[in-house]
C-alpha cells in the first residue's frame, strides 16, 4: 500500500462499532469509534498557510481520506477544526491548540536540556530575599514562566492525543524529527521522548495510528 494512502481504514475504524467487545478498547467510550468526515484538499491548504507549514504526507492524507479527528489511539485524536478565529487542533473542554510555534524547527535534545537547565537556574533562593512575601512572588514569576516553556519545548510539534494521566502524544511537522512522533511525560517529572522502540527507530503517523487500529481491532473482537 502506498504509505500516502490509507485505502479501506476509516471503514475498518467505524465497522468497530458494532464489535461485541468495543467499550472494552481504552478510550472508546469518549470516541466510541467515530470519525469526523474527512477534510477537503482546499480545507488543508487553507489550514497549512495559516500555521505556515506544510504537514507530513501521511498524516496529511489521513485529514483528507480518512477523518479530520476522532477514533485513534488512547483517548482520540484531537480533531483539526476552523472556527471564528480560524484553523486548530480542538483539544476539548473548549481549549483549542496556540500554533504560533508551528513553524519553529522542534528543538533537538540538547537544546530542550538547555532550556529545561536555565528555567531550573532561575530557581529563586529565599536568602537572597528581605522578607517571605518578596521571596513568594519571585517564585510564583518563576512558575508563571513554565507556560512558555512547555511550548518552546514542543515548538514545530502538534498535540494529537490523551494518553491518559496527563501524558500527551506530539507529532512533529518541522526540524529534522518531521514526521515523528513522541509522548511528553512531564507530568510524572518525565522527559519528552520519542515513541520508537529503540533510539535508532523512527515511528511516523501512519504506523502509529495502523499499530492502535490492529490492537483495537484484536480487542473489540475478543481475540
Amino acid at each position: 500500500m502506498n504509505p500516502t494512502t490509507w485505502s479501506g481504514v476509516r471503514e475498518r475504524v467505524l465497522a468497530l462499532r458494532e464489535a461485541p467487545n468495543a467499550a472494552q478498547v481504552f478510550g472508546a467510550r469518549g470516541h466510541r469509534f467515530e470519525l469526523l468526515p474527512p477534510l477537503s484538499e482546499a480545507e488543508v491548504a487553507e489550514a497549512e498557510q495559516e500555521f505556515g507549514v506544510r504537514l507530513p504526507a501521511d498524516y496529511r492524507s489521513f485529514l483528507l481520506e480518512v477523518g479530520a479527528g476522532g477514533a485513534g489511539p488512547h483517548y482520540g485524536l484531537y480533531p483539526l477544526q476552523r472556527d471564528e478565529r480560524g484553523w486548530a487542533w480542538n483539544e476539548g473542554h473548549g481549549v483549542r491548540s496556540d500554533n504560533s510555534l508551528l513553524p519553529q524547527p522542534f528543538p533537538s535534545p540538547a537544546e530542550r536540556a538547555r532550556l529545561r537547565a536555565a528555567h531550573d537556574a532561575r530557581e529563586p533562593v529565599e536568602s537572597a530575599f528581605l522578607d517571605e512575601p518578596a521571596f513568594r512572588a519571585a517564585f510564583r514569576a518563576r512558575d508563571d514562566e513554565w507556560e512558555a516553556l512547555s511550548a518552546a519545548l514542543t515548538a514545530g510539534a502538534v498535540c494529537l492525543s490523551h494518553e491518559g494521566c496527563g501524558y500527551f502524544d506530539w507529532f512533529v511537522v518541522t526540524g529534522p524529527e518531521r514526521g515523528t512522533m513522541w509522548v511528553d511525560l512531564g507530568a510524572a517529572d518525565g522527559p519528552l521522548q520519542s515513541l520508537a522502540r529503540t533510539p535508532d527507530q523512527r515511528l511516523g503517523f501512519r504506523e502509529w495510528y495502523l499499530t492502535w487500529l490492529t490492537a483495537a481491532t484484536r480487542e473489540a473482537h475478543g481475540r
